[in-house]
């Protein structure tokens, strides 16, 4: 009786098991060999708990159960390494090597790189430019390691009248120059006309938008 109580029968065993599977920690960390085989068992306890549907509860589910936890404790530690590098992988910043250039020297290289339709090379260069220029411009601080994210934030601070083309070029430099993207001749012109517009635009804060002092 006490049994009957406190052992789920096939039908809820197989509830909890689905509600387990789905857990966010399964479902992000994309599965190697190991983990691949642990989902196989998995799918296997789930079957025979199918099976048993016909069953109350009794000896048989609970060794399943055991099983089954077991199996899921295993889960959990294949799982979460993977899981963790995932969410703590810092993300690389703009500027790479020990050469410091010029806004107008990534420019350069950008035109270069963009005459041979490297166009991912050629918005990493339009990108290191904006941010070198508002360095130059004194309305951003030098930032060793500032990222794409990082520079779209600060950036959109200083001209929220293009935050949003900003952001989407920080996220297409993240996409091509760190991912798999591919850029195209229409976006690096996109982002040439950026940043032709930052250049031209006046800032909403920062020490290029206070009014000179009036002559005494």
């Amino acid at each position: 009786m006490i049994l009957g109580a406190l052992v789920p029968d096939a039908d809820e065993a197989r509830r909890l098991l689905d509600e387990e599977l789905s857990k966010h920690i399964y479902v992000e960390a994309r599965p190697n060999l190991a983990e691949r085989i642990v989902g196989d068992l998995l799918r296997a306890i789930g079957r025979l708990l199918d099976g048993l549907g016909a069953f109350g509860p009794g000896p048989g589910t609970v060794v399943l159960l055991l099983g089954a936890g077991i199996v899921v404790v295993l889960a959990v530690i294949l799982s979460r390494p993977r899981a963790n590098a995932r969410g703590t992988r810092p993300e690389p910043g703009v500027f790479t090597g020990d050469v410091r250039r010029s806004a107008a020297e990534h420019r350069s290289r950008a035109a270069a790189r963009a005459a041979d339709r490297q166009w991912n090379e050629a918005i990493a260069e339009l990108l290191r430019a904006i941010i070198r220029s508002a360095e130059e411009r004194v309305l951003v601080d030098e930032q060793p390691g500032r990222t794409a994210s990082e520079a779209a934030v600060q950036l959109g601070g200083v001209f929220p009248a293009l935050a949003a083309d900003v952001s989407w070029l920080a996220e297409l430099f993240n996409e091509t120059h760190y991912g798999r993207g591919t850029a195209s001749d229409h976006q690096y012109r996109r982002a040439a006309e950026v940043d032709a517009r930052l250049s031209a635009l006046r800032p909403a804060r920062g020490p290029a938008a206070e009014s000179p002092a009036a002559p005494r």
